[in-house]
């Protein structure tokens, strides 16, 4: 069983109506990584539809979170914005300047991550939190919470370790600068909070508003309780002996609300780089991503792991090791035999249940590969019209007489693979034009021997894929170079390095001629 059917299957137990959620704070650009909590909770919302449950998949965005120190990417200007709420600050312009004409800071970086969200299959209902306490509908949790204040902070201190201070209060008032720093509660008398800030004005806070807002921890558990959330996965951070997650459990209690189970995933790392970081750099947005990628191969990338276990990503040949294993799975499903042995049947059932999350619209059929990525990839470089591109697929009967518009799309998002500096060293291909004294000079006596067999060959001979690969083995068999220093030798003469995409294919799709030429100037 796949692992978000496992957890529908779980939830189910708990009751027929179903709420997911995942959140997110709106600090700066997203990556990848964010992507593991919002498709974890995403998949696992399909599941519960999938299984016959009333399910509804909530996106909580974190706009009454502070703004908490000045990003590399933003100008030293905005140190007067640190610790006021995300949705009251305005947006950086192009040179990291405030700029109010272009809106609040908490928009700016949120639009183009929904579109993102939109184009891997992803509508969730959007939750402004700084809407939320400005309406009044956290009035009651707030009070609760504020009643229950000795209670919590004993929570607090016994589970996570931290000790907080006599003056600490489960409400975080703005001061007279609309920031959440240097400031101390004197008097609580609902729905109003006297406090005194550090510049030693004083003032009151309406909890009905968004005057303020509740610590992380107690916040938390509070959106529990006032949206019915009854699965929200979380990283490892929050998940760990201790963190936010094993007090904000027994804080929902208090406040008189079930908490969802706990559900903690691992995080997504760049291969060699450790975790993803919006406020370090060490990023790779999903925009950017897929620019490069199919939105099924992303989805892919998070399905096909249990979220238990890390992801180490990069946009080099990992992308198309995921794009082959897709690719296969996409056209030969796994069948389930009455018989098969356990192993077999739960290593196909996970596959299914991935190949089923993997696709865009969750009612559709499975979005397949009329071209494998990789071959797409040789032809992108071997040929710079697109139309030739066609035509080719036609001749090796890939496609019918048009190719679809995801294919057209896939191949859109290739060139912009390849153009960037994502694109994978081992399979950049650069066709020779002509043989250099360096590629001659870097060939055996063996190897040229080889190869003038193999253009005499080639003379006359079928130019498909299955006509040069069975050239090129009776070649080798023919002489006394090892197998490996003759395709070394191939790829030298074709493309100037030791290694390539499968030779054969690649050589059918060049010109003849040209290629024979190379042979001849040997």
């Amino acid at each position: 069983m796949h692992w978000a059917d496992h957890a529908a299957k779980l939830l189910a137990s708990r009751g027929n109506q179903q709420t997911i959620a995942s959140g997110i704070t709106p600090s700066g650009s997203f990556h990848i990584g964010h992507l593991r909590e919002i498709l974890s909770a995403e998949m696992i919302h399909r599941s519960c539809l999938d299984l016959g449950l009333e399910s509804r998949y909530i996106f909580i965005v974190d706009s009454m979170d502070p703004l908490r120190r000045v990003y590399s990417f933003l100008d030293q200007s905005y140190e007067r914005y640190i610790g006021h709420p995300l949705a009251f600050v305005p947006a950086p312009n192009q040179n990291g300047m405030p700029d109010p004409k272009l809106g609040n800071y908490c928009d700016f970086f949120l639009g183009p991550f929904l579109k993102a969200l939109e184009e891997i299959g992803v509508k969730p209902q959007l939750i402004m939190n700084h809407e939320v306490y400005s309406s009044g509908v956290l009035e009651d949790l707030i009070h609760e919470a504020m009643s229950r204040r000795e209670d919590i902070k004993g929570i607090i201190e016994s589970i996570s370790g931290r000790e907080l201070g006599s003056e600490w209060f489960p409400y975080n008032p703005l001061n007279s600068d609309g920031s959440f720093d240097n400031v101390t509660i004197i008097d609580y008398n609902r729905p109003f909070v006297r406090w005194i800030d550090g510049n030693g004005i004083e003032g009151v806070s309406d909890i009905r508003k968004a005057d303020g807002k509740m610590p992380w921890r107690v916040d938390w558990a509070a959106r529990w309780g006032l949206h019915g959330i009854t699965c929200e996965p979380a990283g490892k951070d929050h998940g760990a002996s201790g963190g936010s997650y094993d007090t904000a459990i027994p804080i929902s209690k208090i406040l008189g609300y079930e908490p969802p189970p706990k559900m903690v995933y691992e995080w997504i790392q760049i291969k060699g780089g450790g975790p993803m970081s919006s406020s370090t750099g060490n990023t790779i947005g999903p925009i950017e991503a897929l620019n490069i990628v199919p939105p099924e191969i992303l989805r892919y990338l998070i399905a096909r792991s249990k979220m238990s276990k890390h992801i180490d990503f990069n946009t080099g040949k990992m992308l198309f090791d995921i794009a082959d294993e897709y690719e296969r799975i996409a056209s030969f499903p796994p069948t389930i035999e009455p018989d098969m042995p356990r192993r077999k049947r739960v290593a196909a059932e996970t596959s299914l249940g991935a190949l089923r999350m993997s696709q865009k619209n969750r009612n559709g059929g499975v979005s397949g590969s009329q071209v494998p990525l990789r071959h797409l990839a040789l032809l992108a470089q071997i040929r710079k019209d697109d139309d030739q591109i066609w035509e080719s697929l036609r001749n090796s009967g890939h496609i019918p007489e048009h190719p679809t518009e995801d294919l057209v799309l896939k191949l859109k998002r290739l060139r912009n693979w390849i153009e960037s500096d994502h694109f994978p060293t081992d399979f950049r291909i650069e066709v020779t034009d002509v043989v250099t004294e360096k590629i001659r000079h870097s060939l055996s006596s063996s190897q040229l021997s080889f190869l003038k067999a193999l253009g005499d060959r080639l003379n006359g001979a079928d130019w498909n894929d299955d006509a040069i690969n069975s050239a090129i083995a009776v070649a080798i068999q023919n002489c006394e170079t090892r197998v490996s220093d003759c395709y070394e030798a191939l790829y030298t003469l074709l493309v100037g390095k030791s290694k390539g995409p499968k030779v054969s294919t690649m050589m059918a799709e060049l010109d003849q001629k040209s290629v024979l030429l190379l042979f001849d100037s040997l």
